[in-house]
């Protein structure tokens, strides 16, 4: 889910493999992008010029991106869902392909196998309006939206909607699909608690997999497919678990205080992997599946900034991967390990806008 957007509220108040001569374009790319410390990125290449841009999935086969965006330049005023080869696109002066509706607010898109359709969330069957940003509470409390009008739907690229996988009431949305291209899992409300669901890629055999009370989202599969890590904000004490409950009624959830979990794909050796303090969240595993990439803001004291981290799945060796001083967030890996995308406020000239970029990954 895009949750970036509102974080800047708090910080600031394609087929085939890519040829020879794309890797050699990319090689030539500038390091100016790169802040010192940031050994384990190599030639930044900045993927979208304004607006703002955020979780970039890789397509199977590494040459594409699939995201979404709010920009005047994409002639967008309210989330959607687009399309891009990032190693020959040039998003300063053309616009990517839109395969969502242009209606509602769409969120978490992700290829399907075989990099012609995207599933991805749309509140446009609820309302074709866009759903509007939860008003600053009188009560103080940092809170996110759950718009009850989320259904999850796969688009072709030319953005006919070809299947909707979800007919439930309440929110459904935050689908992504195992790298071995047989499931998809994704959040939903349906029992009255935000919990973590797999289901085929027709939408059949869906099957709950979290069920302790408090938020569970952004999940993704290890390589294998066989484990899920995912973001968790789990009230414990009664004033905790009451804020949390009040908050729901209301379609709300407060995410300050998220930590990583991991567990098989049907939900068993649940674990909790982290125990930061703050925002722990958009974790992704990395390519040896024997660690995890996730943005954090635990170093800081006033909630800002975010930045990268890796740890390991036995929860030892933190280590901070970006440098940024605003935010860095919603990293993934391509899946033959060679590139990392991530949504960053670097090179915006001061401005709020968040960017798309991606960089050559050095272990």
């Amino acid at each position: 889910m895009k949750f970036y957007y509102l974080f800047l509220i708090v910080l600031l108040a394609a087929c085939g493999q890519k040829s020879d001569n794309q890797n050699e374009q990319q090689a030539e790319v500038s390091d100016t992008l790169r802040y010192d410390d940031e050994k384990h990125l190599k030639n930044i290449k900045q993927v979208t010029f304004g607006g703002d841009n955020a979780e970039a999935y890789w397509s199977f086969d590494n040459s594409m991106l699939t995201f979404q965006s709010t920009s005047e330049k994409f002639g967008t005023t309210c989330d959607q869902i687009f399309y891009v080869n990032p190693f020959t696109a040039d998003l300063s002066s053309s616009v990517p392909s839109m395969v969502s509706t242009g209606k509602g607010r769409t969120t978490c898109s992700y290829f399907m196998p075989g990099d012609t359709t995207i599933v991805y969330a749309s509140t446009h069957l609820g309302n074709e309006a866009c759903p509007p940003v939860p008003a600053r509470r009188e009560d103080g409390k940092y809170v996110w939206p759950i718009y009850p009008d989320f259904d999850i739907f796969v688009t072709d690229l030319n953005g006919n909607i070809v299947k909707q996988l979800t007919n439930e009431p309440g929110y459904d949305a935050e689908a992504t699909v195992s790298p071995k291209g047989d499931k998809i899992v994704f959040t939903s409300l349906r029992t009255g608690d935000l919990e973590l669901y797999t289901m085929n890629l027709d939408g059949t055999d869906v099957k709950q997999i979290t069920n302790e009370l408090g938020y569970d989202g952004g999940a993704f599969f290890s390589p294998d497919g066989t484990k899920l890590i995912f973001r968790s904000s789990r009230p414990k004490t009664p004033e905790e678990i009451k804020v949390y409950k009040d908050l729901l009624k209301e379609g709300l959830v407060m995410p300050t205080q998220m930590e990583l979990y991991v567990c098989n794909v049907d939900g068993s050796d649940l674990r909790q992997l982290t125990n930061l303090g703050k925002a722990n969240w958009c974790p992704f595993f990395h390519p040896s599946g024997e660690k995890v990439i996730f943005a954090s803001n635990h170093e800081t004291e006033r909630g800002f900034p975010f930045n990268l981290y890796m740890i390991n799945l036995d929860g030892t060796g933190l280590e901070r991967i970006t440098h940024d001083d605003t935010f860095d967030a919603f990293p993934m890996f391509s899946l033959d390990g060679k590139y990392l995308v991530f949504s960053s406020n670097r090179n915006n000239g001061g401005t709020r806008d968040t960017n798309l970029f991606f960089a050559e990954w050095v272990d």
